[in-house]
């Protein structure tokens, strides 16, 4: 999975006993951060997301969200930190009221209760 801002995004396959899957994100053959989630038909549920210190504000998370956007109808991000909350509402997430944050396409139906 290419991306043109040269990111790459390789999903790892899952770890024995777990539904969740850890995605790498790349840009140029080097490391800069990884994601944890689940997917269940087009909704994905983030449980983490980390850009290694060294290449935070950069964008890498916004590009990482803007192309996972593209791929799914719903992302939930699951308990959000609270000093993360500034960052899922800039990318267009909203309060559920029990600490996650929810991203739907227009048009797209909740399915999950996650």
């Amino acid at each position: 999975m290419n991306m043109p801002q040269e990111l790459k995004f390789t999903l790892l396959p899952p770890t024995h006993g777990s539904e969740c899957r850890w995605m790498n994100i790349d840009r140029r053959g080097i490391r800069v951060g990884k994601a944890r989630g689940k997917e269940n038909n087009k909704i994905l549920i983030i449980y983490s997301i980390n850009i290694f210190p060294e290449f935070e504000g950069r964008h890498y998370g916004k590009k990482t969200i803007d192309y996972l956007k593209s791929q799914f109808n719903m992302i939930v991000a699951d308990r959000v930190r609270p000093k993360a909350i500034g960052f899922w509402e800039k990318m267009g997430f909203v309060s559920r009221g029990d600490g996650s944050y929810v991203f739907m396409k227009k048009g797209a139906v909740s399915t999950t209760n996650s």
